[in-house]
């Protein structure tokens, strides 16, 4: 992990309820909270001028869906993003998919998820239930974006997702 990343990440709030969606009131308060360390995220990036990211999700929490995107060479690479929050939240990471890249990196896998079990999965082993959605982005597929995407422009296969 860079040092950018880790500045990054150590300002944002660590997460306290250990609750999942099946939890219901105590899920109302983790969700809070999930929600309070996004917003803390999606400021720290625009105060940076690094906005790369947009997400929202369903009444319950349950669902999120929204857009990322990366930028090479000068150019902008937009893509869909969408999980669900795991029925074993928080002891087990959302899972992040970019659908329309499904196939095309061997760092995928089927439905469009990423790769996160190597270097993501340990670290989020470690840190249950300090880290939510905010630390998933900002740790998981953030460094996704900055290793894969320079790879598939470089090869020819993401052109139509320039924006």
């Amino acid at each position: 992990m860079d040092e950018g990343t880790k500045s990054t990440v150590s300002k944002l709030p660590l997460l306290t309820v250990r609750a999942s969606p099946r939890d219901k009131e105590a899920w109302t308060a983790r969700l809070k909270e999930e929600l309070t360390a996004l917003i803390q995220y999606v400021k720290l990036n625009k105060e940076q001028d690094k906005d790369w990211f947009h997400v929202e999700c369903n009444k319950t929490g349950t669902r999120w869906n929204g857009k990322c995107w990366y930028y090479y060479e000068q150019i902008r690479y937009e893509f869909d993003l969408e999980f669900e929050i795991p029925v074993t939240y928080p002891t087990s990471a959302p899972e992040l998919k970019l659908p329309q890249l499904e196939g095309l990196t061997s760092k995928m896998y089927r439905g469009g998820k990423i790769c996160q079990t190597i270097h993501f999965q340990p670290l989020w082993a470690k840190n249950v239930p300090r880290f939510g959605i905010a630390h998933s982005l900002a740790l998981s597929l953030g460094p996704w974006l900055a290793a894969e995407i320079p790879d598939l422009v470089g090869r020819g296969v993401i052109d139509s997702f320039k924006k």
